[in-house]
Parts: C-alpha cells; sequence; structure tokens
C-alpha cells in the first residue's frame, strides 16, 4: 500500500504581509502548478472557460471589498502573491475561486459536500468536527497553517486549500469554526465566506464574540458557518446580507438551509438536496449514539463511513472528501485526516496549549 503524504504544515508569524509572504514562499511551486492548471482548475469545473483577463473586472470589485472589510487579509493576499511569485490578481482569484464558480457547478447531481457538527460535553470533550468535501481534486493543494500574527493576542490554526488564508479552524481562545454550502440568494462581490472564517478567528475569542464580528461584514455568498467553544454552540446562516442564528449544545448542518426564514429560498437542486438530508440524518443517528466522553478518534470515525464520507470515484467535478477534521477547544487541538481514512491523523495544537503543556 502506498505510504500517505502528510499535510504539509507551514508555521507562520509576523505581520500581515509577512503572514502572506511567507505562505507564498512555503507553497509558490504547487500555486504555480494550480494556477497553471485550467486558471486553478475553474476550466475543467465550468462548462464555459474563463480567463484571468476576462475576470478582471469582478476581481476589481472584490479587492475593493476586502480592503474596505478585511485590510489586514488584504494586505496578506498581497504577500501571498509576492512570497508566492504571482501576480496580485492570481493571489486574488485563488481567494474568491469558490464564489467565481458561484451556483454553474452545482446545478448538476452531486453525490457529496461538507457535513459538520458540534457538541458541547463536559470535561475536555467539546467537539466540532466535519467533513470537507471538495472537487477540483484538491489534495495536492491541501495545507495546514499555523499563525501567529504580530499584536494579536490568540494564535490560529487552519485548514486551506490553493493559497486560501482561511477556511476552516480554531484559535488559541478556544473558538472553533466550520463551513457548510448552502445555496441561496444573489451571489456578489463582497468578503468570500472562506476569508470571513479567517477573519472570525484573528478577531473573536468565543461564540458571542464571533456573533458581533460577523454581523458586521458584507457576505459574497451565502453559506452556513458553525462556530463552538467550550461553554456553547451555534450555526449561523447567510443570505442576502441577512444571518439567522440557532444556538444549541449539539447541532448537526450539511448543505440545505435550516432555519424557517431561509428554507423558501432553498436553490440546491432535489438530488443534492436529498443526499444532504440522508447526511443530516445519518449524522445526527451517529452522534446521538456516541457517548459524551467519546473520543476524538470516535469523532473521526463517524465521519468516515457512507452516506456522510464520499470517495473518489475518478470525476474532478464531483465533490469528495478530501480531509476529515476534528477540533477539540479545551485541548487547543485538531485532529485531520486526508482522502484516505485509514491511517493516523496529524494532530496539529496552538502554541499556547503547546506551552501550557511544557512543549
Amino acid at each position: 500500500m502506498t505510504a500517505i503524504a502528510p499535510v504539509p504544515h507551514l508555521q507562520l508569524s509576523g505581520d500581515p504581509y509577512q503572514l502572506g509572504q511567507q505562505h507564498g514562499a512555503a507553497r509558490a511551486a504547487r500555486l504555480r502548478a494550480f494556477l497553471d492548471d485550467g486558471l486553478a482548475r475553474l476550466n475543467h469545473l465550468l462548462d464555459t472557460p474563463v480567463s484571468l483577463d476576462s475576470l478582471e473586472p469582478i476581481l476589481m470589485a472584490f479587492r475593493s471589498e476586502i480592503e474596505a472589510g478585511v485590510p489586514a487579509l488584504a494586505e496578506e493576499i498581497r504577500g501571498l502573491a509576492d512570497g508566492a511569485g504571482i501576480t496580485q490578481d492570481e493571489a486574488l482569484l485563488l481567494q474568491v475561486r469558490r464564489e467565481i464558480l458561484g451556483y454553474r457547478s452545482t446545478r448538476r447531481r452531486p453525490e457529496g459536500d461538507c457535513t459538520t457538527y458540534a457538541r458541547v460535553a463536559a470535561g475536555d470533550h467539546t467537539t466540532l468536527a466535519q467533513t470537507v468535501d471538495l472537487n477540483g481534486d484538491l489534495d495536492d493543494q491541501t495545507g495546514f497553517l499555523s499563525i501567529r500574527r504580530d499584536g494579536s493576542p490568540r494564535d490560529v490554526l487552519m485548514l486551506s486549500f490553493g493559497g486560501l488564508l482561511g477556511y476552516l479552524g480554531m484559535n488559541s481562545d478556544g473558538l472553533a469554526v466550520g463551513i457548510n454550502l448552502v445555496l441561496g440568494g444573489r451571489w456578489r462581490p463582497g468578503i468570500p465566506p472562506y476569508l470571513a472564517v479567517r477573519h472570525v478567528l484573528d478577531s473573536a475569542g468565543s461564540v458571542d464574540e464571533a456573533l458581533g464580528v460577523l454581523e458586521g461584514l458584507r457576505f459574497a455568498s451565502s453559506r452556513s458557518l458553525m462556530l463552538c467553544d467550550e461553554r456553547g454552540a451555534a450555526y449561523v446562516e447567510f443570505m442576502d446580507g441577512r444571518m439567522r442564528v440557532v444556538r444549541d449544545s449539539t447541532l448537526v448542518h450539511t448543505n440545505h438551509f435550516l432555519h424557517p426564514e431561509f428554507v423558501p429560498f432553498d436553490e440546491l437542486n432535489v438530488f443534492a438536496k436529498n443526499g444532504s438530508l440522508r447526511r443530516l440524518d445519518a449524522c445526527a443517528v451517529r452522534l446521538k449514539a456516541l457517548p459524551d466522553d467519546a473520543s476524538a478518534a470516535d469523532h473521526l470515525g463517524l465521519l468516515t463511513t457512507p452516506p456522510i464520507f464520499v470517495p473518489d470515484n475518478g470525476d474532478i467535478r464531483r465533490e469528495r472528501t478530501v480531509a476529515v477534521v476534528a477540533m477539540r477547544p479545551a485541548l487547543g487541538e485538531v485532529r485531520l485526516l486526508g482522502s484516505r481514512p485509514c491511517g493516523e491523523p496529524q494532530v496539529f495544537t496552538t502554541r499556547s496549549a503547546n506551552r501550557a503543556a511544557g512543549g
């Protein structure tokens, strides 16, 4: 059996520009190859090919929104470009790639997408866990970032794909954030949700603080974020500039809207909706059967069998599971499995957790 290569782990520190520069330099060859492969594989996924020139007006609009809404991340994107030796437009494209895909790659019959849950439990057993289901064969573009920004009171652990500054992760204050695609409303230039996750982890130390940060952002596209700390959990659905929050000690989300105000506007196709419902039900049943003191390995196991885990069938356009993550806020720990769920997970901890443990 071929050995499973570990996900590259980048330890970044400095001001926002330096963070991006270090990230870009470490992944330069991979990012250049990714951009040269059908423009970050967009042209393998879209029915009508696009070019960097054709995307220039939309990229300019996104740049303005990002500079206004999350200026530190705009500076980090600039550093990413310089470190990787790519253009500013190419570095920005990597951040808004999902918004460029829009609805166009999701109106067919997909078979998977992310399944996410949070459960608050006594001791150090509170957990946020999820599958990451993406198209585009992104295994080679997976990276894990440990981030210490100058002047910040917290460190951030972040899963990343293809140069993204944000995707999902946890910070040293014990706030964990997961993400699900939901489809509805109008997609437009704004703050890409992946960057919003990173901004929240940079800026907030609790679920309550995160909700306050999110209220001030203009989202580019519909999403659901799962938030969890040692004291509570919530999911937040976004559509057309509106934000709706549901709190509970146990929450599960897949890829259809759950808040009653948004359900009538769900645009997920019927086949994908049926799959999303199946995964939601399967996850809820399995989670109910899992004891409160279940290990992180138990949580990863919950997510690594069908219908929740979606294996590769060779179709680059099909969403499939490329990662499975279990985050433990009280321990400052993230456990990560790749697209082959056998073997031992990689374990990442916040630097403050390392110091507390004497590491």
